[in-house]
């Protein structure tokens, strides 16, 4: 019998993994689950992790990999290639979100609130047309603690990633990826040569807008916190596990409300 091909996996990330599935009940027998892939390193290698626990888990589930197309000529053919080479079922969902923003970002305006919520909202619309349950995004630490800050800064609310939360239309998102930290995912995409689809493929190269920064700003700032306090990522992924809500200023105007934060 022929042994299914297999890129190399860290045993610390497929732990860290299924230690947050099991905690978190992402993954449950019988599921159906979209993955969001973009082509970069996270969301590809959440796909090789996905495809390698169908084999290891006790349970059984299914995913497909989707694709969302702007609609701006893009150029899929080394990802196709490469989930077909792995077996890692993939699907192109194409919309028409260039054109929808052409007509309705203002000239140096900010873009990614807009195109993050038609990708999440085309994503939606996916899951539902293949009749799956669940949509999987490939978040990690990092990006869970620079929103925590840019929420905090910005918005003036302590808001996170969390796991899993489950959207308006009733599909549940999961994050299986958000305790593993950046540099890890960073680490394997190099090591098995990946075929990423990198900025060329963001929308913003078609507009004359205004490049974002404040995600760029705050993962400075958090490096510089990280040289400083070296176990700082550890101890921020246990304390979003450990507020004390009776300490904060909380009244009756308080609700938890649905994740809609900027990616």
């Amino acid at each position: 019998m022929q042994k299914d091909k297999q890129i190399e996996i860290s045993k610390k990330i497929l732990r860290q993994v299924g230690k947050t599935n099991f905690n978190f009940n992402l993954i449950n027998n019988g599921d159906k689950i979209v993955l969001g892939l973009s082509g970069g390193k996270d969301s590809l290698m959440l796909a090789h992790i996905l495809k390698r626990t169908q084999r290891h888990a006790p349970f059984k589930f299914e995913f497909l990999a989707v694709t969302v197309d702007y609609g701006m000529g893009e150029n899929f053919d080394d990802l196709i290639a490469h989930t077909k080479y792995y077996d890692i079922p993939h699907q192109i969902y194409k919309t028409e979100i260039f054109d929808i923003a052409t007509e309705k970002i203002r000239e140096n305006s900010s873009y990614c609130s807009f195109f993050s919520r038609m990708r999440r909202g085309a994503l939606y619309s996916a899951t539902t047309k293949f009749g799956f349950n669940k949509l999987a995004l490939g978040h990690h630490l990092d990006d869970a603690v620079e929103s925590f800050f840019m929420n905090m800064f910005y918005n003036s609310t302590m808001r996170g990633f969390p796991p899993k939360y489950k959207s308006g239309n009733g599909i549940e998102v999961i994050r299986p990826l958000i305790q593993i930290r950046e540099r890890q995912l960073s680490d394997g995409a190099l090591k098995n040569n990946f075929p990423l689809i990198g900025d060329n493929a963001c929308p913003s190269m078609k507009f004359k807008i205004k490049m974002p920064h404040v995600r760029a700003d705050m993962k400075t700032m958090l490096a510089d916190l990280e040289y400083k306090f070296p176990n700082m990522f550890q101890s921020i992924n246990r304390a979003f596990s450990n507020f004390h809500f009776d300490s904060f200023f909380l009244n009756n105007s308080n609700e938890i409300i649905e994740d809609n934060f900027e990616e």
